[in-house]
């Protein structure tokens, strides 16, 4: 008989940890309620559930602090900054999830989790169990004995971690997991306020265990030590002896292992669903009942999951050691409504009689949902397999289009009255890529338009926007998935050509339907919020314009860039000869484990204390190399090997496959509802982050060219216009005054913060000028300021008061946009674009940071992009309705990329200058500079 194991979680540490691996991207549901600690804490224990079938679990939780520890000490633990509010709103839903799940809650007033666990870990151990203790926190390897192990949760890539007897030794290098207590005394804990012995660090402590074994034998020994250490040691023998008491886990507290009480049950799988939906954790929903259904699926012959019931005698195993198929079935309920559920009237339209009665109906209504189903998702190359409609909740019709293209130009040409009648609002999801499939059977959408997506981004830019989520956040429907029809990708995958007409009918209806529901749900809430007149004079004019822009595409060289690999190819092979060499082996240059051993442990570059990975080994990031690169030439050559290496895998190689082989353009795709700030998003290839601060990431732009000889690329480009916004909203008349008088700006600056004459300014002051006018946007710090530059802490600390001192506007606004968003929750760009900041109030001082930078940065940003945007729809239209041959293609941060036909280049440079200046008016002028050439880098 196999050995009893026992799971035991350390439910804050988790906690916290799934709470921070989310902070650069949070969870936030249509509430704004923040779920990362919710959603981090749950993927850990379901991942624990799943990968260790566990028969024995419970969680562990502190409540109110170590009282025995704060007697010793009050300091412990008084560095700690205050529990972020999305923790403290965590916990109450993370022990209702554990009680559903029958999961035992261990709490002790005035015991911390890591003593509950010791205690219970040592009472299991006795009676046959092995442990595994379910935290990241080293100090628990002090109770790793032959049955109790350390279990380290998976982490940012790298897989769990299991900790026995073993691993600590070497970890620690020590003789027994006992002497962890003793090398955490000797070391103290910063986060727990551990003094711990003055001068003793990681490398100090395994050397004294090692020389002495233990605390006391080295407070017994100090005459051996020489110098300050010494005299540290000596005069702090008491705090030593206190750290090594903070730091020893209890094993006595007033908490029993009942085997029965912890074995793992089966949950009460309705209210963990209730919970679910409350939170709005759909896929962890389906997730998690997939764990207790896993058992009782199959594959069939195409790798589908298909239900298999265990016949009654079958002693089939099931996660949670149940075989009853009732208990299975109560986990297929559904708390949503859905097509199988609710009544529904939707029709299949085919012939011309039924045709003719559609149109006629469609021309009647003021405002219709369609949506467009197509052969995939490439929308140039797509063809339409049918047309969904509706108006009315709950009813819809569908209209199968033949596959034969002609016969379904045919059928579309019948549908252009409709598509082309601006008294009628058409309603979509995603309505940019059905515009770019009409248009190839020449079609223009026309009329009004209303795009739930795009309106829910405005309501709430922190969610997700698929209509799935919507559906089920706002209607409480669950419509029907895709892959029900075509199946998950990959080479089975079918088209909807594929699929019965009767099945098509279903999901694309039901697909208008919702949409249509959704847009009488958003409506008001829009009005609601202020952001209406944003969704119709910019988002919604922008769907035609960057539909227009995507389906232009720009012309690429690809001969270009296949020379210019192999150009590369030959640096890249000289890079890494050159660093065999002075390795003096051939290694992966690829793995960060050779690379790690090679400089640091054979090489010995930067000295013994190089920084770790949680998996042990070496760190080698950008970050550390670039720090040791000017005093060791071999790094230098990896730091250019991997630059190469990924200008030639990211663009160089990968653009020729994606020019469209009808087109033999590129064509990327252009988001709207990604960056909160308003930003456009590039993609399929992302156009956006092609680097231009290296000759060779400039180089890539002269492989975008002109349509043909008969035109030239123009770019045009907006003038430091974060700056100039940041000076208009402030009211920074100094600032103000140096724009309106054309001054360079950076120069300006150094000028009044260096008190120096303007002809007297050095490259160095103006570069580091710039650096802090940039800087101000993101609350760069004297130590953000001082790593960016050459300057020391000081100098930074003093650079910026002088900013502030030659600015004070510009202190003030800053702190008027914090006190704004504290007392509103969210600030606003000039165009009422509104960024939610529900941290802004955090008692925690990381947290509430990043909140103000946002508080300042994001206005800025996102009236940036507002204006843009605004100037695309001016020249859009201008361009459309002046009939040039010219177009636009490109839109990358605050510049604009055009083809322009040469009889045109005379003409067409004032208007885009004129629509660019001119899109929205600040008390600061805004500038754009113009540029031509055969190719996009001549050009810029």
């Amino acid at each position: 008989m196999s050995q009893k194991r026992l799971f035991l979680l350390d439910a804050y540490a988790l906690i916290f940890r799934g709470y921070y691996a989310f902070i650069k991207n949070p969870r936030i549901n249509s509430k704004g309620m923040n779920t990362s600690a919710i959603m981090g804490f749950m993927n850990s224990l379901m991942d624990v559930i799943k990968r260790e079938k566990p028969d024995h679990l419970a969680v562990a939780f502190d409540k109110g602090g170590s009282t025995f520890r704060l007697e010793m000490f009050e300091e412990y633990k008084a560095n700690r900054d205050e529990t972020p509010e999305a923790i403290k709103i965590a916990i109450p839903y993370i022990q209702d999830l554990l009680n559903a799940m029958h999961i035992p809650i261990i709490e002790e007033a005035g015991f911390e989790a890591d003593d509950l666990i010791g205690t219970l870990a040592k009472q299991a151990e006795k009676e046959g169990f092995q442990v595994f203790m379910v935290t990241p926190d080293k100090d628990f390897a002090q109770l790793v004995s032959e049955n109790i192990f350390m279990y380290r949760p998976a982490r940012m890539g790298n897989g769990i971690e299991i900790w026995g007897v073993p691993e600590v030794q070497a970890k620690f290098e020590i003789e027994h997991p006992l002497q962890v207590i003793d090398f955490l005394g000797m070391m103290g804990d910063a986060v727990d306020n551990i003094p711990g012995l003055p001068g003793v660090g990681e490398k100090t402590a395994k050397k004294f265990l090692a020389q002495y074994g233990s605390m006391e034998k080295l407070l017994e020994s100090t005459h051996e030590l020489k110098g300050k250490m010494k005299e540290n040691i000596e005069a702090n023998k008491e705090k030593g002896i206190l750290s090594k008491k903070l730091a020893t886990i209890l094993l006595d507290c007033p908490v029993t292992f009942n085997e029965k009480d912890y074995e793992l049950s089966r949950p009460d799988v309705e209210k963990t669903d209730a919970i679910f939906m409350e939170l709005e954790f759909r896929q962890m929903k389906t997730q998690f009942d997939k764990i207790f259904n896993d058992s009782n699926t199959t594959e069939d012959t195409n790798g589908n999951n298909t239900k298999k019931t265990p016949p009654k005698d079958e002693n089939q195993f099931d996660l949670f050691g149940f075989n009853d198929t009732e208990a299975t079935e109560n986990t297929t309920t559904s708390y949503y409504a859905s097509l199988e559920n609710t009544e529904h009237f939707y029709q299949i339209i085919q012939g011309d009689l039924a045709t003719k009665l559609l149109l006629q109906n469609l021309e009647k209504q003021q405002s219709v949902c369609f949506d467009t189903e197509t052969t995939g998702l490439d929308a140039l190359n797509a063809t339409l397999v049918g047309i969904a409609f509706s108006w009315e909740k709950g009813k819809g019709f569908y209209v199968p289009f033949p596959e034969n293209q002609e016969e379904a130009q045919q059928l579309a040409n019948k549908f252009i009255p409709f598509f082309e009648n601006e008294e009628i609002e058409k309603i979509g999801q995603n309505l940019k890529y059905d515009l770019k499939i009409l248009a190839n059977y020449g079609i223009q959408v026309k009329g009004n338009f209303f795009d739930t997506m795009i309106a829910h981004y405005l309501i709430n830019p922190d969610m997700r926007h698929n209509m799935d989520i919507l559906s089920e956040t706002y209607l409480k429907y669950s419509p029907k998935p895709i892959v029900d029809l075509i199946g998950k990708k990959g080479k089975n995958q079918k088209s909807m050509r594929d699929i019965s007409i009767e099945d098509v009918k279903e999901y694309a209806v039901e697909d208008a339907d919702i949409t249509f529901q959704l847009k009488e749900h958003f409506s008001p809430i829009l009005e609601k919020v202020g952001t209406k007149k944003l969704f119709d004079d910019i988002e919604i004019p922008l769907v035609k314009v960057l539909a227009s822009m995507e389906r232009e595409g720009i012309q690429l060289d690809v001969a270009f860039l296949k020379s210019m690999s192999s150009e590369m190819q030959i640096e890249i092979n000289s890079f890494e000869q050159k660093i065999y060499e002075i390795a003096g082996e051939t290694f992966n240059l690829a793995s960060p484990k050779q690379l790690g051993d090679i400089l640091f442990d054979k090489l010995k570059i930067g000295g013994t204390k190089q920084k770790k990975t949680k998996t042990g080994q070496y760190a080698t990031g950008e970050e550390i190399l670039s720090y040791l690169a000017k005093d060791n030439e071999i790094v230098r050559y990896i730091l250019e090997w991997r630059q190469l290496v990924k200008l030639q895998n990211t663009y160089v190689d990968a653009l020729p496959n994606q020019v469209d082989p009808k087109t033999t353009r590129v064509h990327t795709d252009y988001m709207q509802t990604v960056a909160a700030t308003g930003r456009l998003s590039s993609n399929n290839p992302n156009l956006q982050n092609i680097p231009i601060r290296t000759e060779r990431g400039r180089q890539i732009r002269k492989a975008f060219t002109a349509k043909n000889e008969n035109y030239t690329l123009l770019a045009a480009d907006y003038s430091q216009i974060e700056l100039r916004i940041i000076a208009a909203l402030s009211g920074e008349t100094t600032m103000i005054e140096a724009f309106k008088n054309g001054e360079d700006i950076h120069k300006s600056t150094a000028s009044k913060v260096f008190n120096v004459a303007l002809e007297e300014v050095t490259k160095e002051q103006r570069s580091n000028a710039k650096t802090v006018n940039f800087g101000i946007i993101y609350g760069v710090s004297a130590f953000g300021l001082s790593n960016q530059t050459d300057l020391s802490r000081s100098e930074s600390a003093d650079l910026i008061d002088a900013y502030y001192k030659t600015y004070p506007k510009l202190k003030s606004y800053i702190q008027e946009q914090i006190d704004f968003a504290r007392e509103n929750g969210y600030v606003q760009t000039v165009l009422g674009r509104r960024r939610y900041l529900k941290d802004i109030n955090s008692a925690n001082a990381v947290v509430r940071g990043a909140a103000e930078r946002n508080a300042v940065n994001a206005p800025i940003q996102g009236s940036a992009a507002d204006i843009i945007k605004i100037a695309m729809i001016n020249i859009h239209n201008r361009l459309n309705d002046e009939n040039w041959q010219s177009k636009m293609l490109l839109q990358v941060h605050d510049e604009l990329v055009f083809d322009v036909h040469n009889s045109e280049l005379e003409k067409i440079q004032p208007m885009i200058k004129h629509e660019m200046e001119n899109a929205f008016k600040l008390e600061v002028p805004l500038t754009v500079d113009l540029g031509l050439g055969k190719n996009w880098l001549e050009a810029h």
